[in-house]
Parts: structure tokens; C-alpha cells; sequence
């Protein structure tokens, strides 16, 4: 199982970036796919974005497509959220996530998660 350790999170304004890193450790990066979820309060956890092990596909939500790209480096054995144009409904914890089957929207699909990030987008 490879360990997951999110960071980058934080306090912004609307309209504003943050850049999210998953730092994996324990087992081979590029082996596995990589995917970012959320999760607002009170709400269920929600698929952001994920990324195949080259990086050669790519899924998004609908709702972050045009302002989120996803990316990795496999030589840094680190994945990234790079967020942009960020709105209030974007506030929630952030995991990523990883898998050794193929690319999924779906979170039972990805067996291995970080403990999360907390992104708070301000009005």
C-alpha cells in the first residue's frame, strides 16, 4: 500500500489559487493511478479529478473543469491540484488517492488515501 500525505491547503479569497501536493511514499508512484476527492461538511465525498500512472489520461468533475488541472511527477513520486478561479462551494478537505486498477470517478475504486487538506474559499 503506498502512503499518501496531502499539503498546500489553506485560507483564500474567491477567485484566488492554491496548489495542492500528495507526497506518496512506501510503494512505486508510477504504478499506480492518482485521484483528488472532496468533501464538504455534511455533504459525501466527491470526485475532483483523477490521472492515469503516465499521465496520459485525465477525468475532472464538471464542476472544476476549465479552473482545476491535475498533474503528477513520478520522479518526485508526488501528485498535484492546482486550483484556480476558486469559489466558496469549492471549501471543503481535499484526500487523494490511488489505485492499481484503472481510472475510476468512483472513491471505492481507490484504495489508498491521505488524511486530507482543508481548502477554505472566503466570499
Amino acid at each position: 500500500q503506498v502512503q499518501l500525505v496531502e499539503s498546500g491547503g489553506g485560507l483564500v479569497q474567491a477567485g484566488g489559487s492554491l496548489r495542492l501536493s500528495c507526497a506518496a511514499s512506501g510503494r512505486t508512484f508510477s504504478n499506480y493511478v492518482m485521484a483528488w476527492f472532496s468533501q464538504a461538511p455534511g455533504k459525501e465525498r466527491e470526485f475532483v479529478a483523477a490521472i492515469s500512472t503516465s499521465g496520459s489520461t485525465i477525468l475532472y468533475a464538471d464542476s472544476v473543469k476549465g479552473r482545476f488541472t491535475i498533474s503528477r511527477d513520478n520522479a518526485k513520486n508526488t501528485g498535484y491540484l492546482q486550483m484556480n478561479s476558486l469559489k466558496p462551494e469549492d471549501t471543503a478537505v481535499y484526500y487523494c488517492a490511488t489505485s492499481r486498477t484503472k481510472l475510476s470517478r468512483t472513491g471505492r475504486a481507490y484504495d489508498g488515501w491521505g488524511q486530507g487538506t482543508q481548502v477554505t474559499v472566503s466570499s
